[in-house]
């Protein structure tokens, strides 16, 4: 068993927008005419996505420019964003006044204060309140935000932290005739959600250790770049070749220095980043069926929504109750770098 000092993970909330959009309807919103991009849209295992796209006021791509999308995404992020972490602070009971430090990783925009300080003032948080914001991560955000979270409260054994991820995927598209893009098209989404990490709790898991393993001659695999202003998906159909390796690195960093093997673990948090990754990670870690069960449903019914899937996907863990004391779970996802974040849970 482990240190019982470690934070345990108390909640998770989680939000989407309210405009829900099917595989198709996407499709026509992009004005995609080809046969191969209809084929990428329906073959993605995706029905739903939800999107801060109101379907009563939709413009086509060419109509919207930059301050559109930024207009889109500070609106968005915040409603969610403050959404999430209202919801995670209701299910532990608490209210704003019991936040001593707030951390929220973000990839899809940019805002000056930054979205933590933003939402210090739209939540009514102390203004003691510690904050901060790690930008750029990807899919991968969510994890070193937890750790960050981790540390502030193994260094604060008093404090209570909210971690937060939010992406508003549909703020950052771009349209061109590349198969990279039709794939992110077809597959991001907008989401939010917000954990509460303490070690003034006696429920829920603890996180106990994390890994990180970069692969910098990956860089250019997965990312952002920027064209004409807008920011435009990188998303290198090598990926799911290389992310089989990458993930036996990180989990040889996780789990054998603290006498663990695989076959410990009995929960697979993996982030459901398309379903060709999650087939090629099921058969290289030999998972069944249903260890990638809830990553595949994440990704059915909310599509990649970056940052925050992973977290979705731990929710439904959380809530599904089947957890006993000394069950083991390993958080994982992949992201820009090129680069396999891991995290240990403990119940």
């Amino acid at each position: 068993m482990t240190d019982q000092n470690h934070p345990r993970i108390v909640s998770v909330g989680t939000a989407t927008p309210p405009f829900r959009f099917t595989q198709d309807e996407v499709l026509r919103l992009l004005g995609y005419d080809r046969p191969i991009a209809r084929e990428i849209f329906l073959n993605s295992d995706i029905e739903v996505r939800y999107l801060h796209v109101d379907p009563a006021r939709v413009t086509t791509p060419d109509e919207e420019d930059l301050d559109v999308l930024h207009r889109r995404y500070r609106e968005g992020a915040l409603l969610i964003a403050r959404q999430a972490a209202e919801r995670c602070l209701a299910q532990a009971g608490l209210g704003p006044a019991d936040v001593d430090c707030i951390l929220v990783c973000s990839c899809t925009g940019y805002l000056c204060p930054d979205l933590a300080t933003i939402l210090v003032k739209e939540m009514g948080l102390p203004w003691r309140v510690q904050r901060g914001s790690l930008l750029g991560l990807g899919c991968a955000g969510a994890l070193p935000t937890l750790q960050r979270a981790y540390d502030h409260a193994q260094a604060y054994p008093d404090h209570r932290v909210l971690a937060v991820a939010v992406e508003i995927c549909s703020a950052a598209y771009y349209i061109d005739n590349t198969l990279e893009t039709v794939v992110g098209n077809a597959i991001c989404a907008d989401g939010a959600a917000a954990c509460l990490l303490t070690r003034r709790a006696e429920r829920g898991p603890r996180l106990v250790g994390f890994a990180s393993v970069l692969n910098p001659s990956c860089q250019s695999s997965v990312g952002f770049e920027h064209r004409q202003g807008r920011l435009r998906i990188v998303l290198a159909p090598t990926i799911r070749d290389l992310a089989p390796p990458i993930v036996d690195r990180v989990l040889d960093e996780l789990l054998p220095p603290r006498g663990l093997k695989r076959s410990d673990i009995r929960f697979w948090v993996m982030h459901p980043g398309g379903r060709k990754v999650i087939d090629r990670l099921q058969e290289s870690l030999g998972l069944s069926d249903a260890d990638v069960a809830l990553s595949r449903h994440i990704l059915r019914n909310y599509g990649n929504m970056s940052s925050p899937t992973v977290l979705f996907v731990l929710n439904e863990v959380m809530k599904n109750g089947a957890a006993r004391p000394g069950d083991r779970g390993v958080l994982l996802a992949l992201g820009p770098g090129f680069a396999a974040e891991a995290a240990l849970l403990e119940w």
